[in-house]
């Protein structure tokens, strides 16, 4: 998929107003996300992704610790600044449902899983949970 493409989508999908201001938003919470995956689930995720989106998830360096849904909402509307926490929600789980839908069930469920509780809202998997995944 072109990374117009998938710009476009983010755009449509969160509704914003100008391609800049969807591709901020993308840019934003791949950042993040980046740096809450393993070397091995950035490098498949980033297979999965546009070439620009990919680099942007494996340039990242792996956090010892992954952050919790409400920091990682945080860190994107740090990136985001100035912007109000549902305007930063809003981009976070807008980008990450559509990474979980380039992704596919079997990968987002492999990251939901290592990822602390209440992310899977974020990726629009509600329905998620741990014992799920080994389903």
């Amino acid at each position: 998929m072109p990374w117009q493409l998938l710009l476009e989508q983010v755009r449509y999908a969160g509704r914003y107003a100008t391609p800049e201001e969807g591709e901020r938003a993308l840019r934003a919470v791949l950042t993040v996300l980046g740096g809450q995956l393993s070397d091995e689930e950035s490098a498949e995720l980033a297979r999965l992704l546009p070439r620009e989106a990919g680099q942007l998830v494996v340039a990242q360096p792996s956090l010892a610790e992954p952050l919790s849904a409400p920091a990682f909402v945080g860190a994107v509307a740090f990136r985001l600044a100035p912007t109000t926490s549902p305007q930063a929600r809003w981009a976070t789980s807008t980008v990450l449902a559509l990474v979980a839908q380039h992704a596919g069930r079997p990968l987002t469920r492999r990251l939901l899983a290592k990822l602390p509780p209440g992310h899977a809202v974020l990726f629009g998997q509600s329905g998620f949970t741990p014992t799920a995944a080994a389903a």
